[in-house]
């Protein structure tokens, strides 16, 4: 079986899915390259999922909090992060730092990416070794 994907001019919707880390992460790094304004609702305010909305703001992303569980996320699209001003604080997130790897090595500016002394013993090479096949440079 073959299976063809074409792509769409646009992607409009909702989703209703429950607090989750996982899901929190991924639904804020997606508004964050998305163009326009992304409303997260149910959004889990977990440790691991502040590191993310961190490093979304210190990348100059902006998003409001409208309520304790709901978050505008302003887009700025797949290349309109701007340069850290300092390292970003991963905190103890491995999956803030895997994300946002992939997403800043195709930016046109150098980051660094850091966390606590645990995050750092972490493994990251499963994420690094793709990102250099591809041109990434460490």
């Amino acid at each position: 079986m073959k299976l063809h994907v074409r792509p769409c001019p646009i992607l409009r919707g909702s989703v209703t899915v429950p607090g989750d880390k996982s899901i929190t992460h991924r639904a804020l790094l997606m508004g964050a390259v998305a163009q326009g304004v992304s409303t997260v609702r149910n959004w889990l305010p977990a440790a691991d999922c502040q590191a993310t909305l961190n490093a979304l703001r210190a990348l100059r992303v902006d998003v409001e909090q409208i309520s304790p569980t709901e978050l505008l996320v302003n887009g700025v699209g797949l290349r309109g992060f701007r340069p850290p001003a300092a390292p970003i604080d991963c905190q103890g997130s491995g999956t803030t730092m895997r994300l946002l790897a992939g997403i800043l090595a195709g930016q046109s500016f150098a980051s660094t990416l850091d966390g606590h002394a645990g995050l750092r013993r972490r493994p990251m090479e499963r994420v690094a070794v793709p990102l250099r096949e591809m041109g990434l440079k460490s």
